[in-house]
């Protein structure tokens, strides 16, 4: 009977004790805005464009709905300009400046009939293509002066590498995966974009962040239509706002459950 109380009374301790505690609601106060590739990595190729700089005019034009229609949230670059930032920094930036949400634009590569976009989250790759996609955007990597040191041996040809850096990210993965399909759909109902879907890979610029983030393939730079498409202001506009619609609701979501 005396052991019966004493743990009765130790259990409405540890209830009390968990009580007192805190519970901070939740709130998405700060996002990073990575512009892919810059300087001397001009990423992919069109005709007569590169993906640095249409990804760059994205990344700057949806900061600046943000700005304007969310005054609760901080807008971070990881870059505002035509410079090379190197993978594991912008990840640092995020990091350091404790984003809730990490957002890496991009423009797709591939044949010059493929088209659409398509939103990738930190994962194992679930088929060759993503794969392909995973080692092409890490290759930058390459031309990083201490890559080696800088990612702990980490080889982007190296099916291994992609297996254990996806293994990292797996408890942030759920609301990554939130966020990631409500880019695609409102590309999808809100421009009209050809959506191919949420999709997971290893890569680098995703792997040592510590907040969810999805990287978003706005369109094939290797589809004249596509890169006629994206070199429209007016379209470029509407793909920010839709991004920017996909954290509004992501936004409001969360916080709701709080």
């Amino acid at each position: 009977m005396k052991h019966f109380v004493s743990v009765w009374l130790y259990t409405i301790i540890v209830l009390s004790s968990f009580t007192s505690v805190e519970v901070k609601p939740y709130k998405l106060k700060t996002v990073v805005i990575d512009a892919g590739h810059g300087g001397k990595d001009p990423g992919c190729h069109g005709k007569g464009s590169e993906e640095a700089d249409i990804a760059l005019k994205v990344a700057l034009e949806l900061g600046r709905i943000i700005n304007e229609n969310l005054k609760d949230v901080k807008v971070i670059y990881t870059r505002s300009n035509d410079t090379f930032v190197e993978l594991h920094d912008r990840a640092g930036i995020a990091n350091k400046n404790k984003a809730d949400l990490f957002i890496s634009i991009h423009c797709n590569s591939g044949p010059s009939d493929v088209f659409g976009t398509e939103t990738y989250t930190m994962g194992l790759h679930s088929s060759d293509e993503n794969l392909q996609v995973a080692k092409r955007e890490n290759a930058v990597i390459f031309q990083e002066k201490d890559y080696k040191k800088n990612y702990g041996g980490y080889d982007p040809n190296s099916p291994m590498g992609h297996i254990l850096m996806a293994n990292y990210q797996n408890a942030l993965i759920k609301n990554s995966i939130r966020f990631a399909g409500k880019v695609e759909s409102q590309l999808k109902k809100r421009v009209g974009r050809s959506s191919r879907g949420v999709k997971q890979a290893g890569l680098v610029v995703l792997w040592k962040t510590t907040m969810p983030g999805a990287l978003v393939e706005i369109g094939f730079l290797t589809n004249p239509k596509e890169e006629k498409y994206l070199n429209n202001d007016t379209n470029r506009s509407y793909i920010a706002s839709a991004i920017y619609r996909a954290i509004k609701e992501y936004k409001s979501e969360l916080e709701s459950m709080n």
